[in-house]
């Protein structure tokens, strides 16, 4: 357990990011996965309704450090090219 003030002060801080972070990251992974689901069911519509918000939060996922901001293009770019090529 943490002695000094800062160190409290550091702890709580940390305990905030975690549970924030894991909350962006679960968004951004259900979001991934329904886009998934919805591009093999041929569902292109939805999934263009989808496409701002999934963008939005890969964007805000890289600002915030959870992932580097070539995997977030990386995973924008390949959601656009499965839309515009569904299997």
């Amino acid at each position: 357990m943490p002695i000094t003030t800062s160190a409290k002060k550091a702890l709580r801080q940390s305990k905030t990011r975690k549970i924030r972070n894991t909350r962006r990251k679960k968004e951004m992974k259900n979001l991934l996965k329904k886009v998934k689901d919805l591009v093999s069911q041929n569902k292109i519509e939805e999934v263009k309704k989808l496409l701002p918000k999934v963008y939005k939060t890969l964007d805000k996922a890289a600002k915030a450090g959870l992932i580097k901001k070539n995997t977030a293009g990386r995973k924008k770019s390949r959601i656009t090219k499965s839309i515009l090529r569904p299997r």
